[in-house]
């Protein structure tokens, strides 16, 4: 088996050195490194929210947090908060009967925990619904799903009767990056779920160049950036960005506009450097969705 200290000395060598410590890290550094390293979310805090170190600096020295794009420099993911992103295919010619079912009973789901937003895909993945979740932390979700299985009229109404409806389903635990909150759009619109495979490596890798790339593209103004999410459980080194948009068609001007900024073209080549693929969908709320 390979140390953790040889890891991190493999990650070193890739990463460009913009993203890396200077050469005089020294043990204490390393030794202090190498323990963040193994804690869950000190690493995911940690890693996206650290920068350049100066040449020389003091023994005394700390992470610092990077500025905001634009609208928190949350803690997320420190205090145990997470996100769970659920997915369905619905069986084709069924979607109408999927979307009365889960309207007439919704209510009984949301009982048990807080809906962040219900959407159906208009393009992407055709007979797909997206949902999203939100827990304190897994003893509570652990609790959820044990209620859900003991609510008998949620069991009899809704899942003895959804689940033939279903293709197949997926469930993906994320957590808020530390530079954005959670955002509610100022009127109803559209959403834009762009997800990103960047390369192995975490954000101690690529997370500062995508960020630029991010806030870039916000700062365009031909959108509103809703959440940035980063993967805890499913497909690792994944990242995904919920975008708001008045309409599809000032979504298509205003891509135009980003495409012309050289400030956007110029930090998405560097963010995409580390990226491996990338897919988006186009969501239509549904009507009991608290994002509208």
């Amino acid at each position: 088996m390979y140390s953790l200290r040889g890891t991190l000395s493999r990650i070193y060598a890739a990463a460009p050195r913009s993203l890396l410590f200077s050469s005089n890290l020294g043990q204490q550094g390393e030794d202090k490194l190498l323990r963040v390293a193994c804690s869950s979310e000190a690493r995911q805090q940690w890693c996206w929210s650290s920068e350049a170190r100066p040449a020389a600096r003091s023994s005394s020295w700390e992470p610092r947090p990077l500025r905001s794009i634009g609208t928190s420099t949350g803690q997320q993911g420190q205090n145990g908060t997470f996100y769970e992103f659920r997915t369905y295919i619905i069986q084709p010619g069924k979607v109408a009967d999927f979307k009365k079912l889960t309207s007439d009973n919704i209510h009984l789901r949301t009982a048990h925990s807080q809906l962040i937003g219900y959407w159906s895909v208009e393009i992407g993945c055709l007979n797909e619904v997206f949902h999203l979740w939100k827990y304190d932390n897994y003893k509570q979700r652990l609790a959820v799903r044990e209620a859900l299985e003991n609510d008998k009229e949620w069991q009899q109404n809704y899942i003895s009767k959804m689940l033939p409806l279903l293709r197949d389903q997926t469930s993906e635990i994320v957590y808020m990056v530390p530079w954005t909150v959670l955002t509610e759009p100022p009127k109803k619109g559209v959403y834009e779920l762009v997800s990103y495979q960047m390369a192995p490596g975490g954000p101690a890798v690529w997370g500062k160049a995508f960020q630029k790339a991010v806030s870039a593209h916000s700062h365009v103004g031909y959108c509103t950036l809703v959440g940035v999410f980063h993967s805890e459980f499913g497909n690792l080194n994944k990242v995904h960005c919920l975008w708001w948009h008045e309409d599809a068609d000032k979504r298509a001007a205003g891509r135009r506009r980003a495409h012309e900024d050289v400030r956007v073209v110029a930090a998405v080549r560097d963010s995409a450097t580390y990226l491996v693929s990338q897919t988006n969908k186009l969501l239509r709320p549904m009507p009991y969705s608290p994002l509208k």
